[in-house]
């Protein structure tokens, strides 16, 4: 599996910004995309997740809950990471990943785009 991420970039403070992540090569056994962010200094945190097949199912860490949306593209093997009301707090590099797992631990993704940056100005 490989992921390509994109769509980051420089914001002021509650703008907004949608991040791509394109994947190939994904099996029917990784049904899971996910989105991680890491900020300078600190571990690598859970921003949300979504499956790829069936019925749509997301799940956000609560700092994001409201402002963020998971959404998906079967056809185009896309998902998107659709970020309103932006905070200087969000700046950070944007991971998406691929797994088997509907988790939030970043252990149990086993494919990682390359990340993108979004800065958010104050």
């Amino acid at each position: 599996v490989q992921l390509q991420a994109s769509g980051g970039g420089l914001v002021q403070a509650g703008g907004s910004l949608k991040l791509s992540c394109a994947a190939s090569g994904r099996t029917v056994t990784h049904d899971v995309m996910a989105w991680f962010r890491q900020a300078p200094g600190k571990e690598r945190e859970f921003v949300g997740n979504i499956n790829w097949s069936g019925t749509s199912v997301t799940n956000y860490a609560d700092f994001v809950k409201g402002r963020f949306a998971i959404s998906r593209d079967n056809a185009k093997n896309t998902v998107f990471l659709q970020m309103n009301s932006l905070k200087p707090q969000d700046t950070a590099v944007y991971y998406c990943a691929s797994g088997r797992f509907f988790t939030r631990l970043p252990m149990l993704y086993e494919y990682w785009g390359q990340g993108t940056q979004v800065t958010v100005s104050s």
